[in-house]
């Protein structure tokens, strides 16, 4: 029900947990931005903390701004004061939404629809002197800027307004980079090297260039951290199934290779898709020859293996601005 009223209210460029929008929507309306705008600067904003900091007198306020059934606001309110079970303890908390909570994700985009997608409405029609872009994921937000003075004064003033809704931005992981067409030029007249790069849901995005005719384009690669933790979490799961029959192993390792390739399938991304494809084969067949002292496997059969049970590499999503094309 809060759903069907909330979703009149927010805002467009807010894609977190919403019917019908995804992290994809949120990569393509990014994407969009920086090749259609004039974006110079980018703005990596991280939030300190966000799901235990989020303050429930706030909260109350704004669900009562929109919602005026009593009986529903008393209901968030016991939803918000029920606690957590952690090893059979219950522990009340006096602030933060319930991790893991149905309500905790609409909730959360209350509260930053409140605190931070009105005010940066307004902010970048009555404040910005150049082009401005926005997109917000949750409390995973990115901010495009043409002029560098805007990108500082709205750091600045952005850091004031979260403090008075008890939000804090974190002091070593937001940042401002210089990202765009002429970043790569202007950082070697300065001598600074190959521009910056950010990180947003899974992809780090870098300043490249088109291959055909030279062009700035935005290259989009998995983050290594993110690939190394899911390879990591293979190695372990392969140690715990490393006696079970091998086709039971394929159609889960399928399972993990397809999922894996249709979210970071994307224009520009396949030789890290080839990287994982063929680290889940390695470690595969680690585990197959550590069977047994003389259980070791040949590479010609475990290829067969690999290319029956692994789907290949391929590209799910086509060109942001095709898909919003056909979108909008």
């Amino acid at each position: 029900m809060l759903n069907a009223i909330y979703e009149t209210d927010f805002l467009s460029f807010s894609y977190g947990f919403r019917p019908g929008r995804s992290p994809h929507h949120a990569l393509d309306a990014l994407y969009t931005g920086l090749l259609t705008k004039r974006v110079n600067w980018v703005l990596d904003l991280d939030l300190k903390g966000f799901f235990d900091g989020i303050s429930h007198e706030w909260l109350v306020k704004f669900v009562e701004h929109r919602i005026a059934d009593r009986r529903v606001v008393r209901l968030i309110q016991k939803w918000l004061k029920a606690g957590v079970l952690e090893d059979g303890k219950l522990l009340r908390v006096e602030e933060g939404t319930p991790q893991g909570g149905s309500a905790s994700p609409l909730l959360a985009n209350i509260y930053l629809h409140y605190v931070f997608d009105l005010w940066v409405h307004a902010w970048r029609r009555k404040r910005a002197h150049g082009d401005m872009i926005v997109v917000r994921f949750a409390d995973d937000i990115v901010l495009g800027f043409q002029v560098k003075s805007d990108a500082e004064r709205f750091w600045a003033e952005l850091t004031e307004r979260f403090r008075k809704f008890a939000l804090e931005l974190h002091p070593e992981k937001t940042r401002l980079l210089e990202f765009g067409p002429f970043a790569d030029t202007n950082r070697k007249r300065r001598g600074e090297g190959k521009p910056e790069t950010f990180n947003f849901l899974g992809f780090t995005h870098i300043c490249g260039k088109k291959r055909s005719n030279g062009m700035f384009t935005v290259v989009r690669q998995t983050m290594r951290k993110r690939l190394q933790a899911k390879l990591n979490a293979v190695k372990t799961e392969l140690r715990r199934r490393m006696h079970h029959p091998i086709p039971d192993m394929g159609q889960w390792l399928r399972s993990v290779v397809s999922g894996h390739i249709r979210y970071y399938g994307v224009p520009m991304n396949a030789p890290a898709l080839h990287i994982f494809r063929f680290q889940i084969g390695w470690l595969w067949h680690r585990a197959l020859s550590r069977r047994s002292q003389n259980g070791r496997i040949h590479w010609d059969r475990m290829r067969r293996l690999i290319n029956r049970w692994l789907p290949p590499v391929r590209i799910f999503h086509d060109y942001p601005l095709r898909r919003m094309g056909v979108v909008t």
